[in-house]
């Protein structure tokens, strides 16, 4: 199947009420309105290609490239077009999920990531500690860099209420994600984000909240899985 084809395929499957949805969440145009369920019927068809992702995205309709980051190779993606995703992300959910997904899943994740929340660019930087949100997730703590995961929790305590909303949404979802997968500094992480208190970000026309990452947290110590890593970030 090429881009052309999906995309052609997609348009019939577009719901009026979920396009409206997801407009409500900051989804500009143009977008088909194709709810996740049946994005990942083309998922599991395809599998992963790596040109094919790049093509969907492409298009430049939030369906199609949505559905690109399902199907990315990530192991194929360069920094050259992890960047150029980023840059062509129009709205949160590619800046905050696709692209990080994809990032943090691939060779490049933390390289990209350590640059990105130093932007100045809001979707940036939210794509920044989206991906170290990824990498702690999916990684062995034997993986990771403990030292440099505490140095990041120290600045996003210092600095996440001086930080744009986006990027405040994503710091705090990053100290819960530590605090979730990284038992080692789970202790640290809700330390730190008792000391965060509450992040308020304008979620927009929806009933969506930022989580208060201690009682997030908690309750992941109560199901008893913390520590437990996923195969996948994508979904």
């Amino acid at each position: 199947m090429t881009a052309d084809e999906i995309v052609k395929q997609l348009k019939p499957l577009g719901s009026a009420s979920y396009k409206r949805i997801m407009q409500n969440h900051g989804i500009p145009e143009p977008i088909i309105g194709v709810k996740i369920s049946e994005l990942k019927k083309f998922q599991k068809k395809i599998k992963k290609d790596y040109q094919l992702a790049r093509d969907l995205y492409d298009t430049g309709i939030y369906d199609a490239m949505y559905l690109a980051g399902l199907i990315a190779d990530e192991t194929k993606m360069t920094p050259k077009d992890l960047n150029g995703w980023l840059k062509m992300s129009r709205c949160r959910a590619l800046c905050e999920y696709t692209v990080p997904w994809v990032a943090a899943e691939g060779p490049h994740g933390r390289e990209l990531a350590l640059k990105w929340i130093d932007s100045k660019d809001e979707n940036t930087a939210g794509a920044g500690w989206a991906t170290l949100s990824g990498l702690v997730a999916l990684k062995d703590d034997a993986d990771l860099d403990l030292d440099e995961l505490k140095k990041l929790l120290a600045r996003v305590q210092k600095t996440i209420h001086d930080q744009p909303g986006r990027v405040r949404y994503s710091m705090n979802n990053f100290v819960i994600a530590v605090g979730s997968y990284v038992q080692k500094l789970t202790v640290l992480a809700m330390q730190t984000a008792k000391k965060i208190g509450t992040v308020e970000v304008d979620m927009g026309n929806t009933d969506c909240q930022v989580p208060y990452a201690p009682d997030y947290i908690e309750k992941v110590r109560t199901r008893g899985t913390l520590g437990k890593k996923r195969k996948t970030i994508r979904c």
